[in-house]
């Protein structure tokens, strides 16, 4: 079954009196376990695609389906629920609170679920800290560390409560080349350790060789699809 399946999929925004058609129509679908980026343009509507991918946002048209959920049934409350179970984020300015030291902003999205106590919270988090080798900076806050550390701990952070999707928005933006390499790498090997989908919405050249499919969207479309290479691992 796909991840994550859209049908004719239109978002229409309303500013004043005018009407921007953000996404015109698209079909698509990903598969577990897979690597994918959508690329194109500013203003082509990759942001506007993740955010209905993460249930952030509803479609005005078309049927979007994300982990066996319809996007458009889900409430403000089932949204945030949803996506607390299901998917993980990691933005390009890595959103890391900066008054909580690395540790505990990776532990933060459990803390916003039920079913986790104490002592899972701790070894999921020592886990992902030693995953993406970050057990000596786990005491540190986000104004401690460098720009590839800080999104060493997004990354952690998307993955704590093991979604089945990760959603990364320009996710090297802000990044040196050796940094964002580094990050690529563990986005690579973390989605072949734990099966997780990884989607992009990128310009990085880096991010789209890495990636098993790419999708370029132009103005709302979408107008190709390459698969760089098969097998999930």
């Amino acid at each position: 079954m796909s991840l994550v399946l859209a049908k004719n999929v239109s978002k229409t925004y309303q500013t004043g009196e005018v009407e921007v058609k953000a996404l015109k129509g698209l079909d698509f679908e990903i598969e577990p376990a897979s690597f994918v980026s959508f690329v194109g343009p500013s203003g082509s509507g990759k942001t506007t695609l993740l955010n209905l991918i993460g249930c952030l946002d509803s479609p005005t048209s078309g049927q979007l389906n994300v982990v066996g959920a319809d996007v458009a049934s889900l409430g403000r409350a089932d949204g945030a629920t949803f996506r607390g179970k299901n998917i993980g984020f990691v933005f390009q300015d890595f959103n890391l609170i900066p008054v909580l030291t690395v540790f505990e902003n990776i532990e933060y999205p459990l803390l916003m679920v039920t079913g986790f106590d104490a002592g899972e919270r701790r070894q999921r988090v020592e886990a992902l800290l030693s995953a993406v080798g970050m057990e000596d900076q786990a005491k540190k806050f986000p104004g401690q560390i460098s720009g590839g550390q800080k999104q060493r701990a997004a990354v952690a952070r998307a993955l704590v409560g093991d979604p089945k999707l990760v959603l990364a928005d320009e996710p090297t933006a802000n990044l040196d080349h050796e940094s964002a390499f580094m990050v690529i790498n563990l986005m690579k090997s973390m989605k072949e350790e734990r099966k997780t989908t990884f989607i992009f919405s990128t310009h990085d050249p880096r991010i789209v060789e890495a990636a098993e499919i790419v999708y370029t969207l132009e103005d709302g479309l979408l107008v190709n699809r390459e698969e760089r290479r098969t097998g999930n691992g």
